[in-house]
């Protein structure tokens, strides 16, 4: 199965190691520093469930160069969508699935706007990742979760099959990708408006009595907003996200406080600043998003003195 990572980050470059490490053939596609990395050093992943190092793999910043793929994983920044879903179409054939797992709840309305929608499949993962410097991965978790819809896709059954033969990929199909990405909406958005506003990592967050509202009210926002707009949250759902905060490794911080301490480009404006909107909308007060959201807007842009 011929697989290119459109994004070799965090999820782009987690997955694309693994299945590269187990003999598939994958492509990179970067750019700037990393790219230079892959090249010259290979792509190195630190992760507790083992270290794995590529001395060679196949990156490039020209996805003309790779050719018509099976399967391309978009897992490129929300602001990045247009001119990445753009950028894809020499790999894109007329069997091609374009996997978008991206952040937030748009990723697959802003991919089909270039790339047509019956090829688009929707996705989302539970796998803390973030490119620690160029050319290495540092996954911060155990978690390995993989949902993907594409149920009777043969392009995705192939994808399943390849994700079991590899190791650290926990890949699960479902007929219904929505109620999966609001779940992850409204869990990420919290987790990355917390840990960026207040620059510290989620235990010592959930330890401080105060701090620890602070994400319960980001929480339960998004389960108001998901419920306004037609996607209810399971009973029970709010402990769900607190268990899970309460299991991550101390230290973990959502990929924006990586960026945001790295004066990278943000994912702002689909996090805090989606809910905001969506309360503006519904008429449903959203505080605390709102506080997230303006208070980090001055750095959503990043530094300009990063490149790559």
């Amino acid at each position: 199965m011929r697989i290119a990572m459109m994004g070799a980050g965090g999820i782009g470059g987690y997955l694309g190691t693994s299945l590269a490490g187990s003999g598939e053939d994958v492509s990179f596609i970067a750019r700037g520093a990393h790219l230079q990395a892959l090249r010259e050093l290979g792509l190195r992943l630190l992760s507790p469930l083992g270290n794995v190092a590529l001395a060679r793999v196949h990156a490039t910043a020209d996805p003309g160069e790779v050719g018509t793929v099976d399967l391309v994983v978009f897992a490129v920044k929300l602001y990045d969508s247009d001119s990445a879903a753009a950028a894809i179409m020499p790999m894109v054939g007329p069997q091609t699935r374009v996997l978008t797992l991206q952040n937030g709840i748009d990723g697959v309305d802003l991919l089909s706007r270039v790339v047509p929608r019956e090829q688009v499949v929707g996705g989302a993962t539970y796998i803390s990742s973030f490119l620690e410097e160029p050319g290495v991965i540092r996954q911060a978790s155990r978690v390995t979760q993989v949902f993907t819809a594409g149920s009777n896709d043969p392009v995705i059954e192939e994808f399943r099959s390849v994700c079991a033969r590899a190791d650290g990929i926990d890949l699960a199909i479902v007929d219904d990708i929505d109620p999966i990405l609001w779940k992850k909406f409204v869990a990420l958005a919290a987790f990355s408006g917390g840990t960026s506003l207040m620059r510290a990592g989620i235990g010592k967050i959930m330890a401080d009595r105060e701090s620890r509202k602070f994400m319960e009210q980001l929480r339960d926002e998004g389960m108001a907003i998901a419920a306004a707009e037609g996607h209810p949250m399971p009973d029970g759902f709010g402990d769900e996200i607190t268990d899970l905060y309460l299991r991550l490794p101390p230290e973990t911080q959502a990929s924006m406080a990586h960026d945001l301490a790295q004066g990278k480009r943000l994912e702002l404006e689909w996090l805090s600043g989606r809910l905001h909107a969506l309360g503006l909308e519904h008429g449903v007060p959203t505080p605390a998003h709102t506080a997230v959201y303006r208070a980090l807007h001055p750095h959503a842009g990043g530094r300009t003195d990063i490149h790559g």
